[in-house]
């Protein structure tokens, strides 16, 4: 896997993830909203982990292109 995810797009997937899980576990839903929040949570956090994102790659996206210290 070659990383295709920049620095600031990796910092707003995290915010992202980390607020889709707060509100998962601290927001007291009990629908399926509840279950979109967990799963864009877990997306989102592990997207930014692995600095790769798999509709990206299909469609030949790279925001880490110009990051220095990415790992492409």
């Amino acid at each position: 896997m070659k990383a295709n995810i920049g620095n600031v797009d990796r910092g707003i997937r995290a915010s992202i993830g980390i607020i889709a899980l707060a509100a998962y576990f601290f927001g007291g839903f009990e629908s399926a909203f509840s279950i979109v929040l967990l799963v864009v949570g877990f997306a989102m956090l592990s997207t930014a982990a692995f600095r790769w994102c798999p509709p990206y790659s299909l469609l030949g996206i790279n925001t880490g292109a110009g990051d220095k210290g990415s790992n492409s």
